[in-house]
């Protein structure tokens, strides 16, 4: 497959009449427009496939739903464990189909998928106690994803080891062994990764911590850090220590561990983290009122950032990437924290890093071909210089998607899934 792009962000900037050759699931040319012939046209931006590093599909039915009576994080969780509660393996695979069409549609091509709802009602296994598990792996599947199941160990309900009850008995496997025994029965696939998640502090004891790190030797371990206060305190009271000394202390970070949210860390914290990810999912932690986390501070110690869509109150990768930008501009009242270029960093190429696919998020011979395309001619784009696309786009400026080298979004539009129809039919029946 030849294609001629008006426009595509390469690794050392943006060109006009950049010709890309894909085979298989790889680029395997990148040229000037003169040995393009032969090539189709391709109006607009191209540039790498968005890596969204923190996901939590199931709570994309929670959309518009939790914005009544103020509320905080903590009212808001409750409406998310009445969703838990109603879903099983089938309704869970249309449901996560929807999310990742969705993605799919906002220029997404790796998710990573941090999953605690992992059995039926009251804890009871399922005959195949992975059975949640492959319903989203198959959902990434029939969008076109890859996926990295960040299989989450979940525990307890507090900081203090308060047992799980309701809908969270569902999360819980009982010990780090058990669960370490379910994952290692997931089948392997070629766009699946499986990874490891700790819930966060409050969800795991502490013996058990120094389990999942072992296991997770090598691969992706994402951990909840630091995202509320209140968080912070408990961990202080019960551990003297912060969230991030607690895992740190534990053998959880290091080169392969992901920070997620990361709001409120101290100066230590920091300095701990400076070898490993952060993901920030401003759109989330805007939605839930956690606060702005300290971006510059850790990119500036060394900490490699990324993004999530975490709760999709917003799937749209460009709100994500600019949202960097501007909320440190609005905790700083100073502007100019980030370039261009490393928005689409922590956008593309770091994220799917920090899922385990490194050969994803550049344009450039060898790497996976994951392709979005970005009109420049909508209201929003008309005119713009194309390098400043993340500050002026949105997800429905995405025309055409490749994954893997697999055409997934063409005009606009999913080429296998009614986005739209499937979220609708798969979200009512949940209320």
């Amino acid at each position: 497959m030849l294609i001629h792009c008006q426009y595509a962000w390469l690794p050392d900037g943006v060109f006009p009449d950049v010709v890309l050759e894909v085979r298989d699931n790889r680029l395997t040319r990148v040229s000037g427009r003169a040995d393009g012939t032969g090539a189709g046209y391709r109006a607009g931006l191209t540039m790498p496939g968005f890596a969204n590093a923190h996901s939590h599909a199931f709570h994309r039915a929670l959309r518009g739903r939790t914005h009544g009576d103020r509320g905080s994080f903590w009212t808001w969780r409750e409406q998310m464990y009445r969703v838990a509660g109603a879903l099983d393996p089938d309704s869970y695979h249309r449901l996560a189909r929807g999310v990742y069409g969705e993605m799919a549609l906002a220029g997404i091509t790796s998710v990573g998928e941090f999953h605690y709802l992992h059995h039926g009602p009251g804890g009871t296994p399922y005959a195949d106690p992975n059975a949640m598990s492959h319903a989203l792996v198959a959902a990434a599947q029939d969008a076109g994803l890859r996926i990295t199941l960040l299989d989450t160990l979940y525990l307890t309900a507090s900081v203090d080891g308060k047992p799980l009850e309701g809908p969270q008995l569902r999360f819980g496997d009982g010990d780090a062994l058990r669960w370490a025994d379910r994952v290692d029965a997931l089948p392997d696939a070629p766009h699946l990764l499986v990874g490891a998640a700790i819930h966060s502090v409050r969800a795991v004891p502490l013996p058990q911590l120094a389990t999942v790190a072992a296991w997770a030797a090598g691969r992706p371990l994402h951990a909840h850090v630091s995202e509320q206060r209140a968080e912070n305190e408990a961990c202080l009271a019960e551990h003297g220590r912060t969230p991030t000394e607690v895992l740190a202390d534990f053998g959880a970070v290091h080169e392969t561990f992901t920070a997620v949210h990361a709001t409120h860390l101290t100066h230590r914290d920091m300095a701990l983290l400076s070898d490993a990810y952060a993901c920030f999912c401003p759109t989330t932690e805007r939605d839930l009122g956690d606060g702005i986390g300290p971006a510059r501070a850790l990119a500036d110690a060394g900490t490699r950032l990324t993004l999530g869509s975490d709760s999709h109150a917003v799937i749209d990768f460009f709100e994500e990437s600019r949202a960097l930008e501007l909320d440190e501009r609005l905790a700083t009242e100073q502007r100019g924290h980030f370039t261009a270029a490393e928005l689409r960093a922590a956008a593309t190429a770091t994220g799917h890093r920090s899922l385990g696919w490194p050969d994803a998020g550049r344009i450039e011979v060898g790497a996976r071909a994951d392709l979005v395309t970005v009109a420049l001619d909508s209201p929003r784009t008309a005119g713009i210089d194309p390098e400043g696309v993340l500050f002026a786009a949105g997800a429905a400026d995405v025309t055409h998607v490749l994954a893997d080298g697999r055409e997934i979004v063409r005009d606009g539009r999913h080429v296998s899934i009614d986005v739209a129809r499937e979220l609708q039919e798969a979200i009512t029946c949940l209320f």
